[in-house]
């Protein structure tokens, strides 16, 4: 698992490409934030399974694994523990 910290404004897919330097995974299991037409190409072209699910607004929805894409569960549990302490929250100081 890598991660890349970015302003909240930014877009999720164009992080993908520095965050698979290096890798050759399987497959890439993300979230809605991560569909789009060239990140899935890329994914395609290595030989790597995307498991994202399609945005609602999407024409033509492509097919995903469902199954796979429940193994996210634990990364996000996680990623809501890391928020419980203070310093991880955003915005906390401002309240």
């Amino acid at each position: 698992m890598r991660c890349r910290l970015t302003a909240g404004q930014r877009h999720d897919a164009p992080q993908a490409r520095p965050l698979l330097q290096g890798l050759a995974p399987a497959r890439l299991i993300a979230d809605r934030g991560y569909d789009s037409d060239p990140l899935v190409a890329e994914l395609a072209r290595r030989g790597t399974q995307a498991v994202i699910p399609p945005r609602r607004k999407r024409r033509h929805p492509r097919a995903f694994d469902a199954q796979r894409y429940a193994q996210r569960h634990p990364v996000e549990r996680l990623f809501s523990r890391l928020k419980q302490f203070r310093r991880v929250a955003t915005r906390y100081e401002k309240l």
